[in-house]
């Protein structure tokens, strides 16, 4: 909103604005507009004229003939045309002369009579021009006609894209062809309209060219799919049927926005050139409506309360839209009398911003309200946490427009950041943005709410695990996603830090007890019946211990890897030289496990789908092994 509301006007179409000449002075009567030394012109000279101009305004009368009245003089001959223009300036003049001699002069009745049936001519013709040459005025012809893109350049783009070099020449034909008609088509309305304007009638030039153009404005937006809508009916639509209209006003509004009006207000200078006024009328009375109904839209999707949580990526697509073409849009509707369009374009980032910022305050509410009570089983991830990522992953594509809504606003002081929070290695870094300290906090919020949800576990060690998977999830969404350009290498390695501290108060409490089932220096030589003993605890233990965990899931197969390894690196690494120094002390029936064995059951933990029904555990298959092995890369 800072960068919209203090940006300065784009020069395409504001610097003509002010720097164009005024208007001429109209005079109050009509046909009595002014003229540089009109009042000089000798009575046979003003006869002459008269003369001239009766023949060629009868000529063309389409009162007077069905020649004239089927025909367009400007299609038929642009000679004659240029003539007709001619006569009707000099017939303007010849009245200023007589007015300033005699203004009761029958003279001045004829030729007001002449200039009469001229403008009804002249009018016929813009009528048309504009009617005859819709494809060649459409708004994407004149729009691009403003960007002075030569035919040449354009063929050589066809060629280079791979077009047959034919192909090319037919192409480029194209173009030229419609730029040319294009061109012819818009220097003939601009001589009317100046003629009209100059003699009195831009009111009837002004009413021909909004019936005309604004039915062109106004189809364009049916065309594309643009419908009058109300709050009422916005607030009755299911969210699916409301979000494919958003996704539909999204590409039509940088057709309209590009093409539609920016070819309108390129036309509408051109053609009325010579009056800053009547330009600014026309092409407000042309395209207000027509812009009031589409940046009114944004609006009512904004008002509308009855939607989803993912509505805020709508609300914020809409937004982008309108923050993106701003400079178009000021630019275009640069006018006083178009001043409402821009006013209804930053009314809707308005609301839309307000949006945002409530359902954001509702989504970190309902991270803190959470209250199911479901306990995830075998300590996996909760649905909250991947529901929370996705969220705030596909929310943080929209960082540079959060932090136009969230200008500068700290998180709410009532649940504060730790102060170490965002201590980096790296001082060189910089200070944090608002908008990555509101990502940091909701995620902090997401993590509270976890280490909540983790005390429901009645085993400890199953809560410690519970925050490793989960922790571990929130990192893996953060490094995948634009969230960590936003956080940073230091918060990274500062939650991998805690992984790998849950991980190790797991091990701690689920595995490491083994140990004390084995003597301490498990190479120091013992009485084979204290080995026996060590033996049938050891295998007790690990039953237990493995009854107790088989249910237990790592979804992430880096952490599961890495855990598997640690476990097996502590527990294995003692029972193999226990198991090496007293096996030749020990029966078979003592020796319940090998290293082997023990290695193929931690190989098959951390599924959770490991049968533990039997009270006696048998060695894995080493299918079994192969299988879930392979599955964990």
């Amino acid at each position: 909103m800072r960068s919209i509301c203090f940006h300065p006007k784009t020069p395409s179409f504001a610097s003509p604005l002010r720097t164009a000449t005024a208007p001429p002075k109209q005079s109050s009567r009509r046909g009595e507009g002014s003229s540089s030394g009109g009042g000089r012109l000798s009575d046979s000279v003003i006869d002459k004229i008269i003369q001239e101009t009766r023949e060629m305004v009868e000529k063309w009368d389409p009162e007077a003939t069905t020649y004239a009245r089927v025909t367009s003089l400007f299609y038929e001959n642009k000679r004659e045309a240029a003539q007709f223009i001619k006569c009707v300036n000099g017939l303007h003049r010849a009245m200023h002369a007589l007015v300033t001699k005699d203004s009761s002069s029958p003279k001045l009745e004829d030729a007001q009579g002449l200039m009469v049936t001229a403008m009804k001519r002249l009018q016929k013709e813009l009528f048309q021009i504009l009617s005859m040459n819709r494809a060649y005025l459409d708004p994407e012809s004149v729009s691009a006609r403003s960007s002075r893109v030569s035919a040449r350049s354009s063929i050589s783009d066809y060629s280079n894209d791979g077009l047959p070099e034919d192909d090319a020449r037919v192409v480029g034909d194209s173009i030229v062809e419609v730029e040319e008609a294009s061109t012819v088509a818009m220097e003939d309305l601009r001589s009317i309209a100046e003629c009209m304007i100059a003699s009195g009638y831009a009111k009837e030039c002004m009413s021909v060219y909004h019936v005309v153009r604004k039915s062109i404005i106004d189809e364009g937006l049916f065309r594309l799919g643009v419908e009058k809508l109300n709050h009422s009916q916005i607030g009755k639509m299911d969210w699916e049927v409301l979000e494919l209209k958003i996704k539909r006003w999204l590409d039509v509004v940088k057709v309209s926005v590009k093409t539609l009006f920016t070819g309108e207000r390129v036309l509408c200078d051109h053609v009325f050139g010579s009056s800053n006024v009547i330009r600014e009328s026309c092409f407000s009375a042309i395209s207000r409506d027509s812009a009031m109904l589409l940046f009114g839209f944004p609006e009512l999707v904004a008002r509308s309360k009855r939607s989803p949580p993912e509505k805020v990526f709508r609300l914020l697509d809409l937004y982008t839209a309108i923050s993106d073409h701003w400079p178009e849009i000021d630019s275009i509707f640069a006018f006083d009398s178009t001043a409402t369009v821009r006013s209804q374009a930053i009314t809707a980032l308005i609301r839309l911003g307000e949006s945002v910022r409530a359902m954001l305050a509702d989504f970190e509410a309902s991270i803190q309200k959470d209250s199911s009570k479901t306990v995830v089983p075998g300590g996996g991830v909760h649905p909250l946490t991947v529901h929370s990522m996705n969220y705030l992953s596909l929310l943080a594509d929209y960082a540079n427009i959060l932090s136009d809504i969230f200008p500068d606003r700290p998180p709410p002081s009532k649940f504060p950041l730790p102060e170490s929070y965002f201590n980096s290695p790296h001082p060189e870094d910089g200070e944090i943005s608002a908008t990555s300290q509101r990502f940091a906090w909701l995620i902090l919020v997401l993590l509270c709410k976890l280490d909540v949800k983790a005390k429901r576990y009645k085993d400890i060690s199953l809560s410690y695990l519970f925050l490793a998977n989960n922790l571990r999830h929130v990192v893996s969404k953060v490094q995948e996603s634009n969230l960590l350009s936003l956080l940073g290498g230091a918060w990274i390695e500062r939650h991998e830090g805690k992984v790998k501290q849950f991980t190790l108060n797991y091990e701690r409490l689920a595995w490491e007890p083994l140990l004390s089932a084995l003597p301490e220096d498990p190479s120091a030589e013992i009485t084979p019946a204290v080995a026996r003993e060590h033996f049938r605890r050891f295998s007790a233990s690990f039953e237990e211990a493995y009854r107790n965990q088989s249910s237990t899931v790592v979804p992430n197969p880096n952490l599961r890897d890495e855990m598997k390894v640690s476990i097996a690196r502590k527990l294995g690494r003692a029972y193999q030289t226990f198991y090496n120094t007293h096996r030749m002390t020990a029966d078979a029936t003592t020796i319940r496990f090998t290293p082997d064995d023990i290695g193929n059951y931690l190989s098959d933990l951390f599924f959770g789908s490991v049968d533990s029904s039997n009270p006696s555990l048998s060695s894995p298959s080493p299918s079994s092994h192969r299988r879930r092995s392979g599955s964990s890369h």
